[in-house]
């Protein structure tokens, strides 16, 4: 479930003809989100985040707020709210306000008001992973207690896409598959047929994290979060997708 906030970007690089912008060049850098939980429904059906950061190419601020039903992994009507500044005048806070403000009904009608406990993470400075395994289980209150023994693997492959990106960045798109292993046995969560519009053009994926809501840490809630870095104006970008495992 993720919106590319760089298509406009993107579209503007396929026309300047640099579509071979070359991922392995140090020079070049995308615009890498970050990612607020803002928390699961008392029913734990909905899930809500943000991703927010500054666009490449124009330097603008932007922010990205989505409510996802978990039960049928779609996101609520009316969501994602975005937001984009005109300027670099606009901070990334104000824009962050003003998204939270525009999305404050949807907060309200849909009760979010549960926190997230992160029951697995692997951060951004963490060295020498490729992020595509996570281990997990559910917290529990003493220190080390975890319940259950889970392990998410992740791997991409060739696809389709909506948009056309061999010829904006001269590379095929790639989709993911998710795989939950548990006590031996494992478990297809999700593969990709062909990309949305919405996923842009990816260049890889990565797993995030696992998320739970409080009091109700169990793998019927868990949520993966999974880095997808679709081409942007400076190169690949960073945004989320939100996975349901209980499904």
């Amino acid at each position: 479930m993720q919106l590319n906030a760089g298509l406009v970007a993107t579209a503007r690089l396929a026309a300047s003809g640099l579509a071979l912008w070359g991922l392995s060049q140090p020079g070049l850098a995308g615009d890498r989100a970050l990612i607020d939980y803002v928390g699961f429904s008392p029913d734990f059906r909905y899930f809500a985040f943000e991703e927010f950061g500054i666009q490449d190419g124009s330097g603008f601020a932007y922010s990205n707020l989505y409510v996802v039903d978990l039960a049928s992994d779609s996101w609520v009507v009316g969501t994602p709210v975005r937001r984009q500044a005109e300027s670099e005048e606009t901070s990334l806070a104000q824009v962050r306000e003003a998204v939270a403000d525009r999305a404050s009904s949807h907060i309200e009608s849909f009760s979010i008001s549960v926190p997230v406990e992160i029951a697995a993470l692997i951060g951004d400075g963490v060295p020498d992973t490729d992020a595509r395994s996570l281990g997990f289980g559910a917290p529990g209150y003493l220190p080390g207690a975890v319940s259950g023994d889970y392990t998410l693997e992740l791997d991409t492959f060739e696809t389709t896409a909506t948009s056309p990106c061999a010829e904006w960045f001269g590379v095929e798109p790639l989709g993911y598959e998710l795989l939950l292993s548990d006590s031996g046995t494992t478990r297809l969560i999700h593969r990709d047929g062909g990309l949305p519009r919405s996923r842009g053009c990816p260049t890889d994926y990565r797993l995030h994290s696992v998320v739970m809501p409080f009091q109700g840490t169990t793998l019927s809630n868990a949520v993966a979060i999974i880095s997808v870095y679709p081409g942007g104006f400076e190169g690949p970008d960073r945004r989320f997708l939100a996975v349901p495992l209980g499904l």
